[in-house]
């Protein structure tokens, strides 16, 4: 029974003193108690010592899927493909064959020799004329109206029956007056 009781002391103790050699904190004071709200958990920072000894490793490597001619699973079906904004086979620089229906304005049609012809600015401010029937990057001009242009435009959606649809692009100054 004499041995009992030394052994049941040092259990007792032994949680009370705490494990890792590292000294125990200090108790906390009325102040710290206040700002620290009630329920919130202690954060544990290891020490120096407490530290693991074996070389430090540096970031995690990002991930690289290789697809051994497979579809990568984690991309967007529809948009996993080449860049669809601006077709490949048509460069800016090529005048009005290198514009988007979207990026134009209609500035001016002008009735010259029995046929229509309009003004449209591209986004860099230049402009061109167009007649019925020249091409766009993405669609052709169906004809010229005294009101602006009719634009057969691509459709280059996957999910969409329609292959062209009708675009009407009005005179500038008709858009300003709407809004």
């Amino acid at each position: 029974m004499r041995t009992a009781i030394p052994c049941l002391a040092l259990v007792i103790a032994l949680p009370l003193v705490g494990c890792g050699g590292s000294p125990s904190p200090a108790p906390a004071t009325p102040a710290s108690k206040a700002a620290k709200p009630r329920g919130a958990a202690a954060t544990v920072r290891p020490s120096a010592a407490t530290a693991p000894a074996g070389p430090q490793a540096g970031p995690p490597e990002a991930y690289s899927y290789q697809s051994g001619g497979r579809r990568d699973p984690f991309l967007d079906v529809l948009k996993s493909g080449p860049d669809t904004s601006r077709p490949d086979t048509k460069r800016a620089g090529d005048g009005v064959a290198g514009l988007l229906v979207n990026e134009i304005t209609v500035r001016i049609t002008v009735e010259m020799n029995g046929s229509r012809v309009a003004m449209i600015q591209a986004p860099d401010g230049r402009n061109y004329n167009v007649h019925q029937g020249d091409k766009l990057a993405d669609g052709t001009v169906k004809s010229i109206t005294p009101e602006g242009l009719v634009i057969m435009q691509d459709v280059n959606d996957p999910l969409s029956t329609a292959k062209q649809r009708e675009v009407r692009k009005q005179l500038r100054s008709l858009e300003e007056a709407k809004q």
